[in-house]
């Protein structure tokens, strides 16, 4: 199968190179896309130069600060309109282990639509996070998980495989939600669409450079949409048709906590992307 790796980046001239040599190692027939939302620090112009030394890796410069839903959109509309059989997204920080390619990959390869990297199932690991970031995350995905009915113990995890036809199908392009709320609202689609979602265990490490791009602007979608979207599908008992599940970007926020983004680390000045979840 064709594979297509999609890194959405903002501010990572620390990390592109290396990662993109190490996505390599792990996946060295997969084609490498870069999404960069115009990065200031040279970014684009790394990822192109490590690209010429490793070989099939793209580079896609979005024209503004967007988002994160915003780059995958347009790294995922590349991927479609290029033909691959599956598209992966991670992060370029390293807090997705590229060494953990080859097992979401195979999880497609054996038949499942969309395979996503826990950290809440057994053998999923979080070295060094403190008590409270822990019950947050785990609290959130809980809640995102009852409310919305969804059998996935991850649904904010930002290190996916899908399988192009299913995402494509689930009409990616038409979501709504810009930050976090971005992956818990894929793998809902998927699942209301019934694609057979499974999780794959990672270790999930902390960026070691570089900043974060975290604000309390995205936290605050997330919890908002995933609030709505219990109410309009679960208690309004609202049908999806085929391809088309609906979202509103400007329901009331909730009063409940949503999952912890794997790096979050405080509120930012401004809610920039953060690539992955």
């Amino acid at each position: 199968m064709t594979t297509l790796i999609i890194i959405p980046t903002y501010l990572e001239a620390e990390n592109v190179g290396e990662v993109v040599r190490r996505v390599r190692t792990s996946a060295p027939d997969a084609d490498i896309l870069v999404v960069d939302d115009s990065s200031p620090d040279g970014t684009a112009d790394l990822a192109k130069e490590t690209g010429a030394e490793v070989g099939q890796v793209d580079v896609l410069v979005l024209p503004a600060k967007g988002g994160l839903g915003v780059a995958y959109r347009a790294g995922f509309k590349h991927g479609f309109s290029h033909g691959y059989d599956v598209i992966v997204q991670m992060d370029a920080d390293f807090s997705h282990d590229p060494a953990a390619l080859p097992g979401l990959l195979g999880k497609i390869e054996t038949g499942a639509d969309m395979a996503i990297g826990s950290r809440y199932v057994a053998g999923g690991n979080i070295p060094n996070w403190p008590t409270s970031r822990r019950v947050l995350s785990r609290v959130g995905n809980f809640y995102a998980s009852t409310v919305l009915g969804l059998k996935v113990r991850d649904a904010t995890s930002g290190f996916r495989a899908y399988r192009a036809g299913v995402l494509e199908t689930v009409e990616a392009g038409a979501t709504r939600a810009t930050g976090y709320g971005f992956q818990v609202e894929l793998a809902y689609r998927a699942h209301r669409l019934g694609a057979e979602i499974v999780e794959v265990p990672i270790t999930f490490n902390d960026r070691v450079r570089g900043v974060s791009k975290m604000s309390w602007h995205i936290i605050g979608e997330a919890m908002s949409l995933v609030t709505w979207w219990g109410v309009r599908d679960r208690v309004l008992r609202r049908r999806p048709s085929a391809v088309e599940i609906s979202t509103n970007a400007g329901a009331p926020a909730a009063a409940v906590p949503m999952a912890a983004p794997e790096s979050a680390a405080g509120p930012a000045p401004e809610p920039a992307v953060r690539e992955g979840a």
